[in-house]
């Protein structure tokens, strides 16, 4: 399987072609889309003798691109996501194969297959009849498949498209009154539901939408985020319209308040995982100087301040910014939060004696890695949703002074193909 929806075959010639709708054991007859040089793409017109790998029953028939991975049986999604690290290791990181294999561990399994996510988002189009449909893009395009119900979703959100759909054609009649993205969260252990209207600035239904949506939906919380829209959705200003204006959520020991722009990892029992890890990797003891760079509303921050850490925490969003003050309050800790930017922010700290990094897909900002050598951390735990340029940072963090000790992938997004890395790192004796 790729680091993608495709597996990886040969055609007669010997070239590579990464197959639509293939895994991993297939024989399959192919058309191909795209015939390059070294590598062709293709999609399956037949299966001539389906791999024992394949699901035959998948839980979720819909012809939607969110769950690529369903036709893969889950124990080989696990071979195969820790194949994928190990092999972003190799070819992005330059290791050896065999030090790749020693230290990437087994992948750590979902305990939910199916239902674990606790936020599903929605694009916003129209029908053939003109009317507004919720569905979900196929990866890399503006193609909407519409949806109704998400079996992905934890349990409170799998049949709210339809009702939601329904809802908003009632409320907004034939126009979509900027409305360009419907967010949805739930959480099975606080029991909260909240629906964020993601709308251009201007005029809006508010009230009519409200009392529709609360009617229909039951939610706790919903709310308006006004914002650009488009792939930096620049939040102009978020307004509740109806219930808590936020969406709680249990992990751990721990309430966490998080607003509709802030983040939040989406498979909540998973990311305990990654908390656990990463206190078990850095072996923090009461007074450890920790920095918690890209900190969003805490989720690493505060049980490192629980375990006794000191805790500096930068994060940029603004309203993670505020979910962590107000979590942290909740919670009875002392974090010192930091708005900013990582790469200005982490030369001001001084030095650390351990450095928790959960970057976005993109990875490290440039001069992060030198900061980070300069801050002098015996300890670095890098929480990775991109292996590729987790890899990347692996290697220049081995130039800078620090060794890769373990990394272990954790599931957090079962049918498909992303995956989550916890890696340690220790300070090289000098």
């Amino acid at each position: 399987m790729s680091y993608g929806s495709a597996a990886v075959g040969r055609l007669k010639s010997g070239k590579t072609v990464f197959v639509e709708g293939a895994v991993a054991g297939d024989n399959v007859a192919v058309e191909l889309v795209q015939d390059k040089k070294t590598f062709a793409r293709a999609r399956v017109c037949q299966i001539v003798e389906p791999s024992p790998l394949r699901e035959q029953r998948p839980a979720c028939q819909a012809a939607c691109s969110g769950c690529p991975w369903r036709i893969l049986s889950y124990g080989a999604q696990l071979e195969a996501k820790r194949a994928n690290v190990m092999d972003a290791l190799v070819k992005n990181g330059k290791f050896p194969r065999e030090r790749a294999e020693q230290l990437v561990a087994a992948t750590v399994p979902s305990k939910r297959e199916w239902g674990y996510r606790n936020k599903i988002e929605l694009g916003c189009g129209t029908d053939g009849r003109g009317l507004l449909s919720l569905g979900f893009y196929q990866e890399g395009t503006h193609q909407l498949d519409p949806v109704e119900c998400c079996p992905a979703a934890v349990r409170p959100l799998q049949k709210l498209p339809r009702a939601l759909s329904g809802a908003l054609r009632y409320a907004l009649g034939s126009e979509t009154c900027g409305l360009f993205r419907v967010g949805v969260r739930g959480s099975v252990r606080t029991k909260d539901v909240e629906v964020a209207l993601w709308t251009t600035p201007g005029a809006f239904p508010r009230a009519v939408a409200s009392k529709t949506l609360a009617s229909s939906c039951k939610p706790t919380s919903l709310v308006r985020v006004m914002a650009d829209e488009g792939a930096a959705r620049k939040v102009k200003k978020v307004e509740a319209l109806f219930g808590k204006g936020c969406w709680e959520e249990q992990l751990g020991d721990f309430r966490f308040l998080v607003s509709a722009p802030s983040f939040f990892q989406v498979n909540t029992a998973q990311a305990e995982q990654l908390v656990q890890l990463v206190l078990e990797g850095l072996e923090v003891e009461p007074g450890t100087y920790v920095a918690d760079l890209y900190a969003g509303g805490g989720t690493f921050s505060i049980p490192l301040a629980a375990a006794g850490a000191d805790v500096v925490a930068v994060e940029a969003a603004g309203s993670s910014v505020r979910d962590l003050r107000r979590n942290a309050q909740r919670a009875d800790v002392e974090v010192e939060v930091v708005g900013g930017d990582t790469a200005r922010e982490l030369p001001e700290l001084g030095e650390l004696d351990a450095l928790v990094v959960d970057p976005p897909r993109a990875g490290l900002a440039p001069g992060v890695v030198d900061s980070i050598a300069a801050a002098g951390p015996q300890k670095v735990a890098y929480v990775s949703c991109d292996p590729f340029t987790w890899a990347r940072d692996v290697a220049l963090l081995e130039k800078s002074g620090y060794q890769l000790h373990s990394a272990v992938p954790v599931d957090l997004f079962p049918q498909t193909y992303h995956v989550e890395t916890v890696s340690i790192f220790r300070r090289a004796i000098q």
